[in-house]
């Protein structure tokens, strides 16, 4: 199993962002696929999750502003990113887990991460 994210850089503030989560090995519409992020000296957050019936999760820190959502046909989780803020800025992952469930544990296989600088 392959999770492969892509898709970050650096934006001004305002700006959007489109992260993708290729996965293969497991077909994501009987998986839970998430996206954490983690800035430089804070812990790791949860940010977003889908899972495999469609339902979504957001943190409350971005509610609003971000949209999860895939293609089964491409096995790809896209996570929009609108309306961003320096405090976006992180190195953002995603993972994935069998079990339908937004807890933030469980989750078995993860991506390399992508970073995302939100800066003037």
């Amino acid at each position: 199993v392959q999770l492969q994210a892509s898709g970050g850089g650096l934006v001004p503030p305002g700006g959007s962002l489109r992260l993708s989560c290729a996965v293969s090995g497991i077909r994501i519409q009987s998986w839970t696929v998430g996206w954490y992020r983690q800035a430089p000296g804070k812990d790791r957050e949860y940010v977003a999750a889908i899972s495999s019936g469609g339902s979504t999760y957001y943190a409350d820190s971005v509610k609003g502003r971000f949209t999860i959502s895939r293609d089964d046909a491409k096995n790809t989780v896209y996570l929009q990113m609108n309306s961003l803020k320096p405090e976006d800025t992180a190195v953002y992952y995603c993972a994935a887990k069998r079990y339908n469930s937004f807890s933030p544990y469980e989750y078995e296989y993860w991506g390399q991460g992508t970073l995302v600088t939100v800066s003037s």
